[in-house]
């Protein structure tokens, strides 16, 4: 059997390397468009703050001649032809396929003129990343506007603001990383950030990135121009899969799969950052751009190419940041029938419930004990009889009722 896996950021070498864990003898090709070994992209800011290499490849920059993979950098798909089987790459040539793999990832969302414009930076890939960081060298003094202060975006702030560089952060939400925070965790992060100083302008709409040859400012709604030195979008991102137009796969804002992550073609699959599944909280589709999802998803994909029938219980929302200068961590919803609270200073713990079962939770200052808020929301138990002690992570977090609570022993009712 010839697998072929487009993308080689985490899903797709997840696939590769669960093929081969699980003793398949396959001929994988894996393809990058990029030319690195496969990294890890969550790794990326601390790669560049810190110069360490071990989280960025995080299998190792040798995995892919350790599983003995056919690997193909700097390599782009230009169609997917599912009728011949084949894949058409950028420059002319084709790869045949038993099975083909789509782990593409994602790119840029930035739904505004002039957004490709020489000048204007972004850190979706580890190619743009080295771009940027390469800019910004020897720039100190030197003054940075980022469109959108999102998870991504606020990375970037923190990365450049440790560069020398004075930052300036445009989003036109009312918080920042409004996809992630809720308004009082999102009030924390931003008093860290200003106390950084980075400067955050919220509800402020960029509109434009100004210029012809290259970005020379950016227009604001308001009227007004900011202008800086570098200028950076961190608008968004929406998956890779311009290359899959007149495929026959059936996509949405992503490509759509089943409970097996399975495409409407019964030989091509998708995980990752590409992946249109389900929420595991509202049972939707969405695609939920995270790297633990990404992981298991591969695995499933894994499972069902050797013919085990796995099925994906649902993706979820997790986010954390560690470089803020206060650790903060956002898993699942931001709201529930009931909050359990608990804030002294920074430090922040709010516990979301309906039906009595964890459904999302916010950490700040303090992000002691979110493993096991994450595995009793996961195993959806009903917490009702240990919420008063849930909010003091040094009663619920050693000991063993933890430790039973976070395997699923306890003698609560649990929903199917």
């Amino acid at each position: 059997m010839r697998v072929v896996i487009i993308g080689a950021g985490p899903a797709g070498l997840t696939v590769a390397e669960s093929l081969r864990q699980s003793g398949s003898d396959a001929d994988i090709v894996l393809l990058s468009a990029e030319p690195f070994p496969p990294y890890a992209p969550p790794a990326m800011a601390d790669y560049f703050l810190t110069g360490n290499e071990e989280t960025l490849f995080w299998k190792g920059r040798d995995i892919c001649q350790r599983l003995a993979l056919d690997y193909r950098e700097n390599v782009r798909v230009s169609q997917v032809a599912p009728a011949r089987k084949e894949v058409l790459l950028d420059g002319g040539g084709a790869l045949a396929y038993d099975r083909l793999v789509i782990a593409s990832g994602s790119s840029l969302y930035a739904p505004l003129a002039g957004y490709d414009l020489p000048g204007v930076y972004d850190f979706k890939s580890l190619k743009a990343a080295h771009a940027l960081v390469e800019h910004v060298k020897n720039k100190a003094n030197s003054k940075a506007v980022i469109v959108g202060a999102g998870f991504i975006g606020v990375e970037i702030a923190i990365l450049l603001q440790a560069l020398g560089l004075a930052v300036t952060m445009v989003e036109m939400a009312d918080r920042v990383m409004p996809r992630m925070l809720d308004n009082e965790s999102a009030e924390i992060a931003l008093l860290v950030l200003r106390g950084r100083g980075v400067d955050v302008r919220l509800n402020t709409k960029a509109t434009a990135f100004l210029g012809t040859r290259k970005a020379t400012g950016i227009q604001l709604e308001s009227g007004s121009v900011l202008r800086a030195d570098v200028y950076v979008a961190a608008t968004g991102v929406k998956p890779h899969v311009e290359f899959l137009s007149g495929s026959g796969i059936e996509m949405g804002w992503g490509v759509r799969v089943d409970e097996f992550m399975r495409t409407n073609l019964s030989d091509i699959y998708a995980a990752g950052d590409v992946a249109e599944t389900y929420d595991w909280l509202s049972g939707e589709r969405y695609v939920h751009a995270i790297f633990p999802n990404a992981v298991a998803q591969a695995k499933i994909v894994a499972s069902n190419l050797l013919g085990f029938g796995a099925r994906y219980e649902g993706a979820e929302t997790m986010n954390s940041l560690k470089h803020l200068g206060l650790p903060m961590m956002a898993v699942g919803a931001m709201s529930g029938e009931e909050e359990l609270r608990l804030r002294r200073g920074n430090a922040l713990r709010k516990i979301f419930l309906t039906g009595g079962r964890i459904v999302g939770f916010r950490l700040a200052g303090d992000i002691a004990a979110a493993g096991l808020y994450r595995a009793l929301m996961l195993k959806r138990t009903d917490v009702q009889k240990i919420k008063d002690r849930l909010l003091d992570p040094y009663s619920c977090s050693t000991g063993a009722m933890a430790l039973e609570a976070a395997a699923g022993r306890l003698n609560f009712p649990m929903l199917p």
